[in-house]
């Protein structure tokens, strides 16, 4: 009985040391989370008054305390505040993982270093998001021109301004106008023109607004500037007519399509005070390069491009357990759902019980080296007493055989 009491000492110490050697061997792993193994002492079946027979393994713990954060520089890589796990998909079965280390596949797709899928909700086409769990793809390509269809220009005319004596308005005689200011106006194929605006004081309250579009080269579309509009204004200066106006049917002559553009002076004052321009602002744009993509606290994923646009992928999704001490630990930094641990609630970071992310981080282990030391001597002191233990037995018996 004293063999066996040993020999279970013995497998209860070597089960110590794997769990706590394995911590150690991981105290620099991304997200990982150490484990301690518990024990339970054994008596004889219908038993009283009798010493134990042992100890047997009751199970191994997990602690699932958050890991410090640490700064990587990676936009790509994100750490999870608070409650749970990455949803990702490996070889087409859904795992989950805390380590937030992720790139980009070469299809765009955001993955783990070890290649699984990071799955979330893909953005729609409009400012929302897909109700559906897959995987989420960035545009590392590049983005086409958007046309200029929509200038906003809010200005600041002078209502000290006289009316012209020069008539009538000639776009080379300064004379004939009291203002001038340019716009950017981009065409189909991402050139930055130009439409420059004039503005004539006709009478109290009243100006004329000429456009005349320019290509990018600085050469006018047509000799003429077009009338756009007749801005109106009240005896308090707010603007009351005139707006909005639209440029229709600019030829670039460049081989774009030809422009049709909404101008939208909301906003624009008549004061006593020097011309200004106190905003511009306009929905086309140039074509640009892939720049990189960022994480938001709650899961957004961002990319930018060289133009200044950004485009929304969707966001990351994360899952919830009622018992995640229950998840069965894969190779890989990965988890797997059991009957223990319940079926996942996937949410958004941010909603219900999901934390939020912290992008460019990562969640360090959460092993204290220092403490594993200390029990790594104490299953080694276990290991070598029932060792002792057994090699005394067995002098006993080799003694008591030669009797």
């Amino acid at each position: 009985m004293t063999l066996q009491t040993a020999l279970s000492g013995l497998l209860g110490a070597q089960t110590g040391l794997n769990t706590v050697s394995n911590d150690l061997a991981n105290a620099s792993t991304t997200a990982f989370k150490s484990q301690t193994a518990l024990f339970e002492d054994v008596y004889p079946a219908n038993a009283n008054n009798t010493p134990g027979i042992g100890t047997a393994t009751e199970g191994i713990s997990s602690d699932l305390t958050q890991g410090a954060l640490t700064s990587t520089g990676n936009p790509l890589d994100a750490a999870i505040q608070g409650n749970g796990y990455f949803v990702v998909s490996q070889n087409g079965t859904q795992q989950y993982t805390r380590d937030g280390a992720f790139q980009l596949s070469s299809s765009g797709q955001l993955e783990t270093l070890n290649g699984a899928t990071v799955q979330g909700y893909a953005s729609t086409n409009g400012s929302g998001i897909s109700g559906t769990l897959g995987p989420v793809t960035i545009n590392t390509g590049s983005v086409p021109a958007n046309p200029t269809s929509a200038l906003g220009v809010t200005l600041n005319l002078n209502a000290g301004d006289a009316v012209p004596t020069t008539t009538p308005f000639n776009p080379n005689d300064s004379t004939s106008y009291n203002e001038t200011t340019s716009v950017v106006t981009y065409d189909s194929l991402g050139n930055a023109n130009r439409t420059q605006l004039y503005f004539v004081n006709q009478s109290t309250g009243q100006w004329n607004v000429y456009a005349q579009p320019e290509t990018a080269n600085g050469t006018a579309v047509s000799a003429t500037p077009t009338l756009l509009t007749t801005l109106g204004f009240s005896s308090s200066g707010g603007l009351t007519s005139g707006n909005p106006a639209t440029l229709s049917g600019v030829n670039w002559g460049n081989g774009a399509a030809n422009s049709n553009i909404n101008f939208n002076f909301s906003g624009t004052t008549l004061a006593a005070q020097n011309f200004s321009v106190a905003g511009i602002t306009n929905d086309g744009y140039a074509p640009g390069t892939y720049s990189g993509t960022t994480i938001s606290s709650n899961g957004s994923i961002t990319s930018t491009y060289s133009n200044g646009q950004s485009v929304s992928a969707g966001k990351i999704a994360l899952a919830n357990f009622i018992n995640a001490e229950g998840l069965t630990p894969v190779t890989g930094n990965l988890y797997t759902a059991s009957s223990t641990s319940g079926q996942p609630v996937v949410n958004t970071p941010g909603t219900g019980l999901a934390g939020t992310l912290s992008g460019g981080e990562l969640e360090s282990s959460n092993a204290s080296t220092s403490s594993l030391l200390v029990s790594l001597i104490q299953y080694q002191q276990a290991y070598q007493a029932n060792t002792s233990v057994i090699q005394t037995e067995q002098q006993d018996n080799q003694r008591l055989v030669q009797i």
